[in-house]
């Protein structure tokens, strides 16, 4: 299947990089390469760095960004300190996260991550390491439980644990199917009929898989840490989880002095390292919507940093 994804809110997003064409550039989660385009068309002598854990992902954009100013490599964007040391590179003038899973992703049944048909239970984005299959074959009760209400943020999750952990007595849970089917017995009919029953418990899932927020929370500090004074880091959200991290760890880097207010003059010598460029999130226009349904919760932030 063809690595097809139409890139969110790209035009905000290459208009709020401020690319320079000498600069360096990341995208961390290369996928199909849309956004990763735009911003290598801009460089003259500068550089993209297009990094993705998913093979696939690298192989499409390989294609597509053929000919153009920018090295691919197949890394977990939390690791991009370490990628860019590999390539001799100290500082950049911008680094991109577009969060979620990849259409392409959701739509490739075998890969596991979608709760329409049937498919082996897998949603690793690396396509190594930890399945859905582990996780729910595996973990206790209390941590399925844990999991699908923090992760998923589903009401239901006691229930719907209980009755994974039940269920797999018999036999182990192999398909999409298989779980979806468990959690809809696992609620009642009016939260079937509200969206899919199954949405936020294989979404907690592949969180749980993939590590998703403990590799952003990680990747914030690493990517704003490597930015040169002016360079700016953006990240596309798709959940709620997501963009409270990104929210917080954006506003502890523009907080300046944390003295209690008692202190007549500060004593701490703190300063904010960033500025906001985004005061509030990006959405997506109705257009955009229309056009792409997936974007419609997608959140975008960006921030410059302003001092070392």
């Amino acid at each position: 299947m063809e690595f097809n994804h139409l890139p969110v809110l790209l035009d905000e997003t290459i208009r709020g990089l401020d690319i320079k064409p000498d600069g360096t550039y990341v995208d961390g989660t290369v996928g199909g390469g849309g956004h990763s385009i735009e911003i290598a068309r801009r460089l003259g002598t500068g550089r993209l760095i297009a990094i993705d854990r998913d093979p696939d992902a690298i192989k499409a954009a390989g294609e597509r960004l053929y000919g153009l100013n920018a090295k691919l490599v197949r890394s977990n964007y939390c690791e991009v300190d370490s990628v860019l040391r590999s390539l001799g590179i100290e500082k950049i003038d911008g680094m991109l996260l577009d969060l979620g899973v990849s259409s392409y992703q959701l739509d490739t049944r075998e890969r596991g991550f979608s709760y329409h048909g049937d498919a082996p239970l897998d949603m690793r984005m690396s396509r190594e390491g930890l399945s859905a299959r582990d996780v729910v074959n595996s973990y206790s009760y209390e941590d399925l439980s844990r999991i699908i209400f923090e992760y998923g943020e589903e009401r239901y999750a006691k229930t719907i644990a209980s009755n994974i952990v039940k269920l797999r007595e018999s036999k182990p849970i192999e398909s999409t199917a298989e779980l979806a089917e468990i959690i809809k017995m696992s609620v009642p009919q009016k939260a079937r009929r509200d969206h899919n029953p199954a949405r936020k418990t294989f979404q907690a899932i592949r969180i749980e898989v993939n590590n998703e927020l403990g590799s952003l929370s990680e990747a914030l500090d690493k990517a704003f840490d490597l930015l040169k004074v002016g360079g700016r880091l953006a990240i596309i959200t798709f959940h709620s989880l997501e963009d409270r991290l990104v929210k917080q760890r954006f506003a502890s880097f523009c907080q300046g002095c944390t003295c209690p207010p008692e202190f007549p003059v500060c004593v701490c010598g703190k300063t904010p390292r960033g500025k906001l460029i985004t005061k509030k999130p990006t959405e997506p226009s109705e257009e955009e919507q229309r056009i792409n349904p997936r974007s419609r919760s997608a959140k975008l932030r960006i921030i410059e940093k302003i001092k070392d």
